[in-house]
Formats: structure tokens, sequence, C-alpha cells
């Protein structure tokens, strides 16, 4: 899988024109001002002030390197949400992200971690850079003592780079999980979201993933034809290092009998909720028992054979494989089109490979590394207006519980079963010698239609959990 690259060493110091030789730090965070002389919305932006930035969208539309889709399924709310942040921080950085709710409140809980978690990424890289002002005085000024940095004490700049980006990563993943548990008016105890987001920063790739939605990138191997490269690892119970930390914190992880490709976590003192994936926001009834919110940090270093990156929830990956998704996307009449392209192909396939199961949510970003895009003409020929386009700009559009313009309204989800349902199963115990080494792709399912948790709230008693 086409996870995490190694990053090639370069040289370690430079030189001012005066001839005072720089850390490599400083070549970064030079340019990082550089890059940051306009100041942007994303500075001391907060939730309430959203709808004022521009390159900013989050509804079915594009922008000037990408295009977002998303379309409900059968199941009843739509739960996916999505988003494109151009000129996040500075004009180089772009910020993507799917994100994929479940429970009785996943929609707002996915909502919430579109809306908040790149201004947690943001205020955390603010900080990073703030203490790189405060301390590095003897770095950015010259003082260094010794004309050659020796190059085992001092790692590289694409090290530092990298570290200063997971650190972010990991910081802003679990203070979002932190406000989520603390927030007064959202209950996320049966509820949650997955995420997989991606930073473009220059040629660079910084991501981070928790859940089962996917990220991959469409690429062109040395005869010039399209592959697809998988980014990050789809974090289910069924990967082997997952479910061993869930049962170390007394979490159970089987399948049902009605579907056994679908390992689900457990409560160890009941059948409840029957969660499908091994880490997420929220989901507080899990997280003493394995559950984490913690992400897998991906780097990447982009190459010119690189051409985009798709995002997608479980609703695409779980009918189509990576290599279907690249040739879609490639073969897109537009770019524009392309996601609503993907989606479409994707429902197709629900209808054709299961017919009597209902469709789930879909959500697909496309970001195209070369940031180019068609025109407004033919964006317009795909069935997108100006007016939409403007709309999905500044933001202005108001969501509601069912996806309309309506009154927020809660309704049952329809993706979970009921508990009478759930009673009727017997367990199927993960099989260590069928276990599927980590090298290899990790689909979504083969011939069976998840729901990502079962309605049947945990009862906390004494007691003792089953044999």
């Amino acid at each position: 899988m086409g996870g995490c690259v190694s990053i090639s060493s370069r040289s370690t110091c430079s030189s001012r024109s005066n001839g005072e030789k720089i850390a490599p730090t400083c070549l970064w965070i030079d340019m990082f001002r550089r890059k940051r002389s306009r100041r942007t919305f994303s500075d001391h932006v907060t939730v309430q002030h959203l709808s004022s930035i521009p390159n900013r969208i989050f509804t079915n539309g594009r922008s000037s390197s990408s295009c977002i889709f998303t379309q409900q399924g059968r199941k009843g709310i739509n739960q996916d949400a999505m988003i494109v942040w151009e000129d996040f921080m500075a004009e180089d950085i772009t910020f993507c992200g799917v994100f994929d709710g479940h429970g009785p409140h996943g929609h707002l809980v996915a909502r919430k971690v579109r809306d908040t978690l790149p201004l947690k990424l943001c205020s955390f890289l603010n900080s990073f850079e703030s203490k790189q002002n405060g301390s590095g005085a003897n770095c950015c000024n010259g003082n260094i003592k010794s004309d050659v940095v020796d190059p085992v004490k001092d790692t590289s700049a694409e090290e530092k780079v990298e570290s200063m980006w997971r650190e972010a990563f990991l910081k802003s993943y679990k203070a979002m999980d932190k406000e989520l548990r603390s927030h007064p008016n959202l209950d996320c105890f049966c509820s949650g979201s997955t995420a997989v987001t991606v930073v473009k920063q220059g040629s660079n790739l910084f991501m981070g993933n928790i859940g089962d939605s996917r990220a991959i990138l469409g690429s062109k191997d040395s005869n010039d034809a399209m592959i697809a490269i998988q980014l990050t690892v789809d974090l289910k119970p069924d990967l082997p290092r997952e479910a061993e930390r869930i049962k170390r914190c007394k979490g159970r992880v089987f399948a049902l009998q009605d579907e056994p490709e679908v390992q689900r976590v457990w409560l160890p003192f009941d059948d409840a909720p029957g969660l499908a994936m091994a880490r997420a926001f929220g989901d507080f009834c899990l997280k003493e028992y394995g559950v984490i919110s913690i992400p897998e940090f991906f780097h990447r270093v982009l190459t010119d054979r690189d051409k985009f990156v798709v995002l997608a929830s479980d609703g695409v990956w779980d009918v189509l494989s990576n290599e279907e998704v690249v040739e879609i996307v490639a073969s897109a009449p537009t770019r524009s089109s392309a996601a609503r392209i993907l989606v479409d192909s994707a429902a197709r396939e629900w209808k054709a490979k299961y017919p009597t199961s209902k469709m789930d949510d879909c959500a697909v970003v496309c970001l195209f590394l070369d940031g180019k895009m068609d025109s407004e003409s033919d964006y317009e020929e795909q069935g997108f207006s100006s007016a939409t386009l403007q709309s999905n700009h500044s933001g202005n559009v108001v969501e509601s519980d069912d996806g309309q313009n309506s009154e927020p309204c809660l309704q049952r989800n329809f993706t979970v079963r009921s508990s009478e349902e759930c009673d009727q199963y017997t367990r199927v115990p993960v099989d260590g010698e069928n276990a599927v080494t980590e090298d290899q792709n990790w689909s979504g399912l083969e011939g069976v239609t998840r729901v990502n948790s079962l309605v049947q709230l945990p009862r906390f008693s004494e007691e003792r959990p089953r044999p």
C-alpha cells in the first residue's frame, strides 16, 4: 500500500547572502513567513465566522483546484460531510477532508468535526510558529557556533517539517475529541465520525486518518498509465493490531452471523454498540475499551507523475476499487464533474451488486495537484450554476438535519439495527488463521451491506461479561 514514504535526505544547511549559515528549520520557517505575508482568514477565524471565509467549500461544487460531491443514501439522513479549504493558513496550502458520521447523531458529529478540526490544526501550527519565533533566535539570527551543521545531531529540514505536522495532527485530533466529549448540546456517547484529512503544502502531502474513510493518489507509472496508490489505511477491527489493542482494553471484537465479513467492537458486558471501526471521533461508550481517536499520520512527497488525490467515505470504497476510482476520475469529461460522476458510478454499483441492500451515503473530494480546473462555461455545462459556485465559496449555505433547507429535526437513523434484530444473532469470533496481513489493501466489504453501529444502548451494570 502507498502509505508512508521515506524522505531522502537533502542538504542540512544553507547560507545567507552574507555567508552566514542557516539551520534547516529556518529555511522552511522563512518560506512559511513569506507565504503568509498576506494574512489569511484562518489566522483568527472562529466557527461563527466560517461563512465569511473565501475559498472554503463544503457543499456540492468546485474550487480553483478541486471538486466535491455528496449524495444521500437510502438509510436516512446523509451523515457524510466534506470540505476543501484553499489558502489554508498560507497561499499554497490546501486542506481537504471527508467525515462519515454514524449513530443517532452521526450527521451532527461529522459536521462539527468538519467545521472545527481545521481550526484546531491551524491553531496548533500557529502555536508552533510562535514558539519558533520566540526560541529560534540562535537559529534565525545566524548565531550558529559551527559553520557546518552536524547531520547526525541535526535532522534534515524535511524531517523537522514532518515532525511539526505530525504533532499538529495528533494534538488537533485529540483536542477535537475532547471538545466533543464536553459538548453541552451534542450527544456523542453512541455517535461518532470518521475523518480522513489531507493537507497539501507545496509538493508535500500530510495526512491524518481515523476510521474507514480513505484517501488515494492517482499517478502515472513509467508507461504513462494511470495507477492507484492508497495513501491511508482503513482502521477497522479486522486489522490484527487494532483488534489486539481493543482486546487488551477489555473490549470485544466479533462479527454477527449474517455479516461474518464485518468485525465489530462490543462492550465487555453487553452486545452493544457494535461499532464497525477501531478509531473514531466520539463513541465515548467505547473509549475505555480500545476505540481511540489517535490518527495515523502519513507524509508523501509528490512528483510530476502524481495527478490527483481522491478522498471518499466508505459508501464509495464498499463498491469500487482504488483502480476503478482512479479510472473514473481520470476519464471524467471535465474535472469539475469528476466527483459527481464518481458518486453516480458508486450508486450504480450499489444497485448492480447489492440490489436488495440500501445504498450508503457517499462523499467525494477530488483535488487536482496541478491546481487547474475547467472554465466557468464547462462547469455550467455539467449542471452547476455560477450562483451555486458563489454560494459554495461564500459558505452561506444553511444545513439542516435532513440535508434540506428546513428547520432541523432529528429523524430515526435507518443505518442502524434494532435491539430485537441484534438479539437473534450469534457471534463469529476472529479467526487468527484467516487474518489478512497488513500489507494488503483493506476493502470495505465483500458482498455485505454494513451499518456502522447497532442501535442498542449499552446497559451499564454489575453484570459480568459473557464468556
